[in-house]
């Protein structure tokens, strides 16, 4: 009779333990420009200094502060401090860059506070000036990306920091010398015409833009999620075909390519443009 009452106050404490923290008009009293200060003294001085500034952050008692916080622990040093804020103001152990990415996914409801794009255009900028041209402000057009703005993250490398082989000088397979049985290759056969790209060079590469039997196609490789897939890129409607390039960035760990005309972000998984003019095209 008594293990359902206690089975709902465990339930009941174990809520209690892990609900993010509520944000307060009590607390929160800090301005715009205090927040994006602090955020950026969060990221630059000594130790004490941003000690002092996530403290601040933290101390506002509102979980918008955290999509902020998930961005410097990928870029800002001082990765104990930022996960011990993420953990409190989460209201659950967050230790690592997974753990907070986990997060960020699991709880859409939390919104960036709207110093957020300040900060992650000040760092891009810091980078590539080139990262802005693919975006307007999503904070103030939300409707603009198809994706979360707080889930996409620097992969590491500039715009075509990945270069793209486009229209490559092919040889055939028997003149390929440089290559040995065990290599993999991605095969492509369209209208009779068939190709092998090497593995060895697409890790390189991660994306080729090519005609193959008479189709315009281009082949994104992500090497973090293993997936190579081979797109159509002439287009119903458009004048000529798609051509690609790597922007740098990643999507839940997945490369986000963009097409050379338009600039607009693609979903390498999906094929879909997410971000830029063809987002809802």
């Amino acid at each position: 009779m008594f293990r359902p009452f206690v089975s709902l106050v465990a339930v009941f404490l174990l809520a209690a333990l892990i609900l993010p923290r509520e944000a307060s008009a009590q607390t929160d009293t800090m301005t715009y420009d205090e927040v994006l200060a602090a955020s950026r003294g969060a990221l630059i001085g000594d130790h004490e200094s941003r000690k002092e500034a996530i403290d601040s952050l933290v101390a506002r008692g509102n979980t918008d502060i955290i999509p902020t916080l998930v961005l410097f622990m990928r870029v800002g040093g001082e990765y104990i401090l930022i996960s011990e804020a993420l953990s409190e103001l989460a209201g659950q152990t967050i230790v690592t860059w997974r753990d907070a990415l986990l997060y960020q996914e699991a709880n859409p409801d939390i919104r960036p506070h709207p110093s957020y794009w300040e900060m992650k255009k000040w760092f891009w900028r810091g980078l590539d000036e080139r990262f802005l041209l693919f975006f307007n402000d999503p904070l103030e057009n939300p409707d603009e990306l198809r994706i979360r703005f707080e889930e996409i993250t620097w992969g590491g490398v500039k715009v075509d920091g990945i270069p793209s082989l486009d229209n490559p000088d092919l040889i055939p397979a028997a003149e390929a010398s440089y290559m040995v049985d065990s290599d993999l290759v991605f095969g492509v056969e369209i209208n009779g015409d068939v190709r092998a790209y090497p593995l060895r060079i697409m890790g390189w590469h991660e994306m080729f833009n090519d005609v193959i039997g008479g189709v315009p196609v281009a082949l994104a490789y992500c090497t973090l999620c293993g997936a190579g897939i081979l797109f159509e890129t002439d287009v119903e409607g458009r004048e000529a075909p798609f051509v690609f390039g790597s922007s740098g960035f990643l999507y839940r760990s997945n490369k986000l390519m963009f097409d050379r005309e338009t600039l607009s972000l693609w979903n390498q998984f999906t094929g879909e443009p997410v971000g830029g003019p063809l987002a809802h095209s």
